[in-house]
């Protein structure tokens, strides 16, 4: 299996366990905090997706964001450059992606981004290297594989973990 296949089928795997992990929440669950630090699934999401859409289009391609693109900013009343880094905490328990279907859309929209891309890269391409600010220049690999595999595993556990707290199932074993 080549770098590049292993990175699309990890997203996709990926991709398929966040849809599942919010596929029965009501747009309250996903606003739900366990505790005045705790953080919502929304935010979690918002934040791990919005990453996604930067690394695969902004960064790697030198194009707009689906979230640009689409005007979703707009939609959730939300800022057009912001994905979570440096945000209050304040501000980050009070982000809503409300209504659950729409931003559904924009989910939907960045992961079929995402394996479109994916399909017509190689691994020299994956090679090459690029900057993400903040972390400084890198190969594009580790551009994917730490800012949306590993980055993106960690908030799916999380968004787990919350869901643990609510008393719904968590993931499958």
């Amino acid at each position: 299996m080549s770098t590049t296949e292993f990175i699309r089928s990890g997203l996709r795997r990926m991709h398929s366990d966040y849809d599942n992990s919010i596929g029965d929440l009501t747009d309250e669950q996903m606003q739900w905090k366990a505790t005045d630090k705790g953080l919502p699934i929304s935010f979690i999401l918002w934040h791990y997706v919005r990453t996604e859409d930067n690394i695969i289009n902004y960064v790697l391609q030198g194009r707009s964001t689906i979230w640009l693109a689409g005007g979703w900013n707009e939609r959730f009343g939300l800022h057009k450059a912001a994905q979570g880094t440096g945000m209050s905490h304040e501000e980050a328990q009070a982000l809503s992606i409300a209504p659950k279907e729409a931003w559904l859309e924009y989910q939907k929209a960045v992961w079929a981004a995402t394996d479109e891309f994916l399909a017509t890269v190689d691994d020299a391409y994956l090679q090459e290297r690029t900057t993400v600010k903040p972390l400084g220049e890198m190969p594009k690999e580790s551009a994917i594989g730490m800012m949306c595999l590993t980055h993106g595993f960690t908030h799916l556990g999380e968004i787990q973990h919350v869901r643990g707290l609510l008393g719904l199932k968590g993931m499958a074993v």
